[in-house]
């Protein structure tokens, strides 16, 4: 099944259990440098990854004959792991977590150095790939983002188009409007949270902090903020938005009852009208359209319904990041199949996802975006670590499906209070984190 990247699982006792762990032992700090020969390096290599329909289908295997053109003497092995955030954390107590592997969400930044082989100094580094702040500690790169992804709504065109609506929303109010437009006068389902799965709940509306205030440092001034859901703050306006769909009844009648794959083809073929997600997903929505045999082209993408000086914003963001195991045995092998898959394979493109090289273009998928001038903000991950700090100790968890399915809860009358309530609730126990830690 594939899920969404950068799925959260920022469980503050499983964090405990990972960091605290060596590996095993202690690493080497021995960097994983990119060979100079190819022909010389060898060994064989095991590269763990989330997306099992890709092991499963053969695509990777075709893939590592690619590779093997250029790298003849290293043989790739591929481990799909369905769970993969809670079984690679739980085998990071070993020494035996492949040789490349996504960078599980569990981890902490700062822990990075512990489990993983540096790449380089992230001031050579940063010249040539996006998205290096997200792995740096003290000046060393841990992780290649695997691509980058611009956050908007998918959603189908033509049903907007039978309701009438032809231009992306700019605000929430309009946004909610056009939705309910949407229901009246075509009797899909406007908007569908995937309540069940979780994580479209997590990282889509999490990785919309600077869409809405067009700022790069959003999730930075987390880390010195006591009132993160304060009215005007991208976490309000992100978090009620969705409250606000969900209780004005503009999303699926039983949430406990989502289905990721089934929703795919349902917004292909109009049932649904839209879903927040990553121009990641744009592919897939096209793909599920031609099995059903509607048109891919009806796939649109559009931006948070917000302008900033009449101009949307749409965070570019990276997906999971690609390391290499301190403990690994052939760590130029290791570090040659990272370079290759990142930069030469392809994948980035045929993902729709944005290549971390800065030298290369943007996606097709992202035309959308190009042609109305929303503006890309690559946000900075300078203070991710301090900010972990204090969303582990307020037990909240930004990247953690668990609050918002309380606020869908509370949007629905599942559960006891309002909004006003919880948002005061979650920046108590933010403030209190922050002052504890010393934030």
């Amino acid at each position: 099944m594939r899920r969404k990247p950068l799925i959260a699982a920022l469980l503050a006792t499983a964090l405990l259990t990972v960091a605290g762990c060596s590996g095993g032992g202690a690493p080497s700090t021995e960097t994983a440098k990119a060979p100079s020969d190819a022909g010389k390096v060898s060994g064989t290599i095991t590269v763990l990854t989330h997306r099992t329909d890709l092991v499963q289908d053969g695509t990777m295997k075709k893939y590592a004959a690619a590779f093997n053109k250029i790298y003849p003497k290293v043989k790739v092995e591929f481990e799909g792991v369905t769970d993969y955030e809670g079984e690679v954390k739980i085998r990071m107590n070993t020494e035996n977590y492949g040789d490349v592997l996504s960078i599980p969400a569990v981890i902490s930044k700062g822990d990075y150095p512990k489990f993983f082989a540096p790449l380089g100094d992230t001031r050579t580094m940063e010249r040539k790939y996006r998205f290096t702040d997200k792995t740096d500690v003290k000046g060393k790169t841990y992780g290649i983002a695997n691509f980058g992804t611009a956050n908007g709504f998918v959603y189908n065109k033509a049903l907007w188009k039978k309701a009438g609506i032809t231009e992306w929303p700019t605000t929430p109010a309009r946004f909610l409007d056009d939705l309910k437009t949407v229901k009246e006068k075509t009797g899909a389902t406007p908007y569908y949270t995937n309540f069940k799965d979780g994580w479209p709940l997590t990282s889509p509306w999490t990785n919309s902090i600077g869409s809405a205030s067009c700022d790069a440092k959003a999730s930075d001034v987390l880390a010195a903020s006591d009132k993160p859901w304060a009215e005007g703050n991208d976490l309000n306006v992100i978090d009620t938005l969705l409250h606000d769909i969900v209780h004005d009844e503009l999303s699926e009648k039983d949430p406990t009852t989502t289905n990721w794959e089934s929703s795919k083809a349902q917004l292909a073929k109009g049932e649904i009208g839209s879903m927040l997600l990553g121009s990641w997903a744009i592919h897939q929505m096209r793909d599920a359209a031609k099995k059903a045999g509607e048109n891919p082209d009806d796939i649109g993408f559009m931006p948070f319904p917000v302008q900033k000086n009449g101009r949307f914003c749409a965070t570019l963001l990276s997906d999971y990041q690609l390391a290499v195991n301190a403990h690994s045995e052939h760590k130029d092998a290791a570090r040659a199949w990272l370079d290759w898959f990142t930069e030469k394979s392809g994948f980035a493109a045929k993902e729709g996802g944005v290549s971390a090289l800065k030298s290369t273009d943007l996606p097709e998928v992202l035309k959308p975006y190009i042609d109305n001038d929303v503006k890309l903000v690559e946000r900075s991950e300078a203070k991710t670590e301090d900010v972990n700090v204090i969303d582990n100790a307020s037990e909240i968890g930004l990247a953690k499906q668990d609050y918002r399915q309380k606020l869908v809860d509370i949007a629905r009358g599942a559960r006891d209070g309002d909004l006003r309530g919880y948002f005061d609730d979650l920046n108590k126990r933010w403030a209190d984190a922050a002052a504890a830690s010393g934030s």
